[in-house]
Formats: structure tokens, C-alpha cells, sequence
């Protein structure tokens, strides 16, 4: 089989999502509901979806359901175009199960029940791993470490999405990207700083090949290596239905831009303008972009560019 007949790996999250809307927002506590719908999601699934909405090749292997009863998001991943050839089953795996509240400015609450089987069976062939050239990966791979780490052994660029810490498990984890592409929000909490530059700071290694931070419509703060300043670079402006998926979107893009050999800096910018995006439509998945769609809006008069920082 030829290497890299794939462009993005991942393992991760996959989710079914009840979308609640209402008409007020979440901070008022109380609204009448407007409008409802059930979509697919989770972090690594949705993002996948993404590569491949963008005319990349993405292959899932993390755990499915034995059988399309069990477990409807293996059957939902390849409709979407993902490859799940490779991913390993068990009869006890299956989606979580997430409800979603989101209010009239496209804010959401997310409340999910993630007691599920996590990470990857960790006999996954070299052959496997070596098929792409990224592996793009969540906070559900600390149940996996040892498949990250062969997978960065053998010269994947590795892109972490993480939200939460569970502690040493997640700080390893950290340790093994090479592409760390955080909320800020997170960032702050994990380093105690504040300030995005010295988040950056705190986070750079000598073996890391970037360190991005998302700020939803406030846009993103960039570290690369080679580089002797930051980067920031600006959102762009929408109006935003539904922000549920957003983040996925942006670690899709940036995965596969990064497969493609560009830069992290233009991995941002292509991830920021596919994201935006896809936050003009509801649900997580029903507004993700083509190639097309994102390039023209990067090129739209006004369209932002990077900023150099401090």
C-alpha cells in the first residue's frame, strides 16, 4: 500500500447531538425554545468530517460499534466521506451522547454524557499510523499515549486538541504534540498565565513545531518555530448562527493544511476562514466548508491578515 494514501488520522470523540435553541441568551436563565434538530458530532469526528467536506483524505480509527445498530456514527463518518476501515470495534462502543442549548447570538452550553469507551486499541499497526501524515487527536488520547507517541515516532505531525485536564496523563499528552492548538480559555487555566504571549511562552519547546490559541471571534495567537515573533490573526467577521462544531472545524482545517505542507501560520489563517464559516448555519456539521468557499473569503477585499505581536 502507498504511504500517506491518507492526509489526516484521528481518534477521538464522537458524539450525537440533541440542539436545543432558544430565544434568549444562555445567561438569562430562562427562554422559550425556537427550534430543534439532532446532529453527529464530537471533537475528532466532526473534525474529520471537515478535512474531508475540504477535499482531503481522513481516516478514523478510534473505537466503533460492532454493528450500525450499536453504533449509527460509523455508518454517519463514512456518508461524510471518512475512512473507518481501520478503526477497531467493540460491541460496548458508542457515540456520546451530547444535548446542546444555543442562544439567538450562536452561543452554546454543552452537556454530555461521555461514559464510553475512549482512545484506540494500542496494537494499531506502524503500516497503519504511516498511511497519513498527520494525526490529529483530543483529550480522550490520554487512554491512548502509547499510540500517539509511535505515531510521532514515525514522523506524523501530531495535533492535539485539548479542552480539559485530568493531570499528569494530560500533561504527558501535551509533551507528545508537536501542534498544539488550544482554546485560550484552557491555555490560561493550565499555564496560570494570562497574557497570550507568555501563554505561548509557557507552552514553547524545542521540539514543537507550533502552539496556536483560539478566541472565537477575537481570533487566534500563533507561536511557530523559526520564527522569532508571534502572530495574531484576526477573525473573520460573520454572523453567527450556531458556534457548536466551530472549533472542530478549525483543528479539520488546520490538520489538512498542514498535511499539505503549509506553514502553521497559513494552517491558521485557511482553519480561522473555514471555521467562520461554518458557524453561518446550525448544528456542527451542516454549514462545514468546501476548498472553495474558504479560499474565496480569504481573498475577499477586507479579508484579515496576521499581525505581528509581541
Amino acid at each position: 500500500m502507498a504511504p500517506h494514501r491518507l492526509d489526516v488520522l484521528g481518534f477521538g470523540a464522537v458524539a450525537i447531538d440533541d440542539i436545543v435553541y432558544v430565544d434568549r441568551p444562555l445567561k438569562a436563565g430562562k427562554g422559550k425554545v425556537v427550534g430543534r434538530t439532532r446532529d453527529f458530532g464530537g471533537n475528532v469526528a466532526t473534525a474529520l468530517v471537515a478535512v474531508a467536506k475540504l477535499g482531503g483524505q481522513a481516516g478514523f480509527i478510534g473505537w466503533l460499534g460492532s454493528t450500525p445498530d450499536e453504533d449509527p456514527s460509523a455508518g454517519e463518518l463514512e456518508r461524510q466521506g471518512v475512512d473507518v476501515s481501520r478503526a477497531p470495534r467493540r460491541a460496548d462502543a458508542r457515540a456520546i451522547r451530547s444535548v446542546i442549548t444555543v442562544g439567538p447570538d450562536g452561543d452554546r452550553f454543552i452537556a454530555y454524557d461521555d461514559d464510553v469507551p475512549h482512545g484506540t486499541c494500542h496494537d494499531l499497526s506502524d503500516e497503519t499510523l504511516s498511511e497519513a501524515r498527520v494525526l490529529l487527536v483530543d483529550g480522550y488520547a490520554t487512554h491512548s499515549e502509547r499510540t500517539v507517541a509511535r505515531a510521532r515516532a514515525l514522523g506524523l505531525s501530531v495535533v492535539a486538541d485539548i479542552e480539559w485536564s485530568i493531570g499528569t496523563a494530560t500533561d504527558r499528552l501535551i509533551a507528545l504534540a508537536d501542534h498544539l492548538v488550544l482554546p485560550l480559555a484552557y491555555a490560561e487555566a493550565q499555564t496560570g498565565e494570562t497574557a497570550p504571549a507568555a501563554i505561548l511562552r509557557h507552552l514553547w519547546t524545542d521540539d514543537r513545531a507550533a502552539v496556536v490559541l483560539t478566541d472565537g471571534d477575537r481570533g487566534a495567537f500563533v507561536r511557530q518555530a523559526g520564527d522569532a515573533g508571534n502572530w495574531h490573526v484576526p477573525a473573520y467577521a460573520v454572523r453567527a448562527v450556531d458556534t457548536t462544531g466551530a472549533g472542530d472545524c478549525f483543528h479539520g482545517a488546520y490538520a489538512l493544511a498542514l498535511a499539505r505542507g503549509q506553514p502553521p501560520i497559513d494552517c491558521v489563517r485557511f482553519a480561522a476562514a473555514a471555521a467562520a464559516i461554518s458557524v453561518t448555519g446550525k448544528g456542527g456539521r451542516m454549514a462545514l466548508p468546501d476548498h472553495l468557499a474558504c479560499t474565496a473569503l480569504m481573498q475577499a477585499a477586507g479579508a484579515p491578515r496576521p499581525l505581528a505581536m509581541s
